[in-house]
């Protein structure tokens, strides 16, 4: 019997922009600790046909085979096609019998150490804000980078709170890690200069970042929800 998919979902597969669908399908297969091989024998595929599919910008799979990936990568054929771009995390259903946990310090730091993009709150005139910002932890402390009157410029010389998260919704669990601390301008232009050569990750943003912000934290607390 052929493995069906909704109409929608299969357009959508064939639309998305050039090498996205290869960019998830691996990803998730590492987050997932599986091999190109053992992911291609799960899925009832050659290894040099998944290989095909993660490297060649353009490729088109049909319907059956998103259908066996999303399975054994444990997702959705909308989520490996990029159908859920613009919706927030968390809209899966919630697992039967979830399981919570605080996290140690320790392993607050291993998760945040990861990099990505996290949220700063900051006060301003018209109340209290949040914005997404790229980061890197360096030397036992939350960095970002942005430039002079934005938002996150505010969080100069205050105390803030830094929040970072990873939410799966095909497994509905997911981690959170909240950094509460001092935030403050990197004046040192040596230092500055080591934090450019170091960074992991470059704001998503684009433009000219200039200003280093270093989060001392006072506080670090994290939970995780597993299944």
């Amino acid at each position: 019997m052929t493995a069906r998919v909704p109409t929608q979902e299969a357009q959508t597969a064939r639309t998305r922009t050039p090498g996205d669908l290869g960019r998830r399908i691996a990803q998730r297969r590492t987050v997932m600790g599986l091999t190109r091989t053992a992911t291609a024998l799960r899925a009832g595929m050659a290894p040099s046909y998944l290989r095909y599919l993660e490297e060649r910008p353009g490729a088109a799979p049909d319907a059956g085979v998103l259908v066996r990936l999303a399975g054994v990568l444990r997702t959705t054929v909308t989520e490996l096609t990029g159908g859920d771009t613009d919706l927030p995390p968390g809209i899966g259903h919630a697992s039967p019998h979830p399981a919570f946990t605080e996290l140690t310090e320790r392993q607050c730091w291993e998760l945040l150490s990861t990099h990505g993009v996290g949220r700063i709150a900051v006060n301003t005139r018209e109340g209290p804000a949040v914005v997404p910002v790229n980061y890197d932890v360096v030397d036992g402390a939350v960095v970002l980078r942005t430039r002079p009157g934005s938002t996150p410029a505010l969080a100069v010389g205050r105390r803030v709170g830094f929040e970072t998260d990873r939410v799966d919704d095909a497994l509905s669990q997911g981690w959170s890690v909240l950094v509460r601390g001092e935030a403050e301008a990197v004046m040192d232009p040596a230092v500055a200069r080591l934090l450019d050569d170091r960074a992991y990750t470059r704001p998503w943003a684009g433009g000219g970042r200039p200003l280093w912000i270093r989060i001392e934290p006072r506080v670090i607390t994290g939970r995780r929800i597993t299944t």
